[in-house]
């Protein structure tokens, strides 16, 4: 035997004993019940138990129980000291049961401690503790010293075989939790593949297509602007303006859903303040920052890309102010905007193709959170009718319509759990 195997500890799950199987589990409370009530039987069957003394031997009893209870939880917490400690209390008490009277209780708490040392403790620690608790029985015993090894072996040997039984249990349990650790991880991993395979697809067909879309609409522009000026050729223009605007628009969604697959997303906060910058919006984090789950992130992220482009159509020159805060178990998104300036309505009314806040609310709510829009400073929208500066879902579900007046304030606020 190695000496690692003499000075090391059983292992907590040898210790803890959570692996026991039912019938092994119910087998050892039924021992154990067995024991206890023999030793009460013993102990209160005898003359003298009776009166003041019954009542010490009940609270003697319950020490040792309490104690026992110690030692178990000490040598679970690998407490070497402690341990020591509570196992001289154990042999203490076992001599005070002796020294009573009490001849059957006394062995059995000889006995305990020499296999529960064995089980619990490093063996270069449990082997003197073994050789005092087997002289402490001796000495009351009165057998013959024949008698006494042959005991003493065989409670040795019954400690040792449950410390390899309890060993065995828990290099079981370990190997368990590693086997699911490895399961999970393997799963993990093809997801990953899985996500990086779909956003290969995503990038060789969509955003090639999108990013030729783009070429040849600038190209359009081009040679539509070389046209003398007119009615026909201006609408012509205004549309092939507006179409490369959404292919932009949408070749950006699109990189930024590759982002996500790949697990390569930009920080939350220095998104917000790119998305800011192209409107002079201004940006404020408060709380912890923090990594957030990939959904609620998502969403923030299209929430706050939707209410800036809200602003763009019906609030063109307004004010924004984007707030994100970080709170103990969510995360909430505030977009505010002053309304329009001179009541002047954006270039893009009319423009579907926004996420829309349907669709924003939508997701808020299969992620668990609510999403509220409406005139700034007041309530949510759904607590006012519509037409009075209420906002109703058009349908693209996008903010407008009759529900936003571009004079007035506009605020939508988000909250997911994080």
């Amino acid at each position: 035997m190695t000496t690692d195997a003499w000075t090391t500890w059983p292992s907590r799950e040898a210790l803890a004993r959570e692996v026991l199987m039912g019938s092994r589990r119910w087998l050892a409370r039924a021992v154990r019940a067995l024991v206890l009530v023999a030793v009460l039987w013993s102990t209160f069957s005898q003359r003298h138990a009776t009166g003041w003394k019954a009542a010490a031997v009940v609270a003697g009893l319950i020490a040792i129980g309490f104690t026992a209870w110690g030692f178990f939880r000490t040598t679970l917490c690998h407490a070497l000291w402690p341990s020591l400690g509570l196992m001289v209390l154990l042999m203490g008490e076992a001599y005070g049961l002796g020294q009573g009277g009490f001849r059957v209780a006394a062995t059995v708490l000889w006995c305990a401690c020499v296999v529960i040392s064995i089980e619990r403790l490093p063996l270069a620690v449990a082997a003197p503790m073994v050789l005092a608790a087997l002289t402490g029985y001796a000495s009351f015993q009165g057998d013959g010293w024949l008698n006494v090894a042959i005991t003493g072996i065989g409670l040795t040997l019954g400690g040792f075989v449950l410390r390899l039984e309890a060993e065995s249990r828990g290099t079981t349990q370990r190997l368990l939790v590693q086997e699911r650790a490895a399961r999970k991880a393997e799963a993990e991993s093809a997801a990953l593949a899985e996500r990086a395979r779909i956003a290969r697809e995503i990038h060789d067909v969509l955003a090639h297509s999108l990013s030729a879309q783009l070429v040849h609409l600038e190209a359009a522009r081009l040679r539509i602007e070389q046209e003398p000026p007119g009615p026909f050729r201006d609408q012509i223009l205004e549309r092939v303006v507006a179409s490369r605007s959404m292919a932009r628009e949408g070749l950006a969604e699109t990189r930024q859903a590759l982002s996500a697959l790949r697990g390569e997303m930009v920080p939350l906060g220095d998104h917000l303040r790119e998305l800011a910058a192209l409107d002079g919006a201004e940006v404020e984090v408060a709380g912890e920052v923090r990594p957030l789950r990939a959904e609620a992130s998502q969403a923030v992220r299209r929430v706050a890309q939707e209410a800036l482009t809200n602003v763009r159509k019906h609030a063109p020159g307004a004010r924004v102010r984007i707030l994100l805060t970080y709170g103990a178990d969510e995360v909430s998104l505030e977009v505010r905007d002053s309304g329009a300036r001179d009541g002047a309505a954006g270039a893009l009314v009319g423009a579907g193709g926004g996420y829309g806040l349907l669709g924003m609310r939508e997701r808020a709510e299969l992620l668990g959170g609510t999403l509220e829009a409406g005139p700034a400073g007041e309530g949510p929208a759904g607590e006012r009718p519509v037409g009075d500066g209420a906002v109703e879902d058009g349908v693209d579900g996008v903010v407008g319509g009759d529900g936003r007046s571009g004079e007035k304030g506009f605020s939508v606020r988000l909250r997911v759990p994080a």
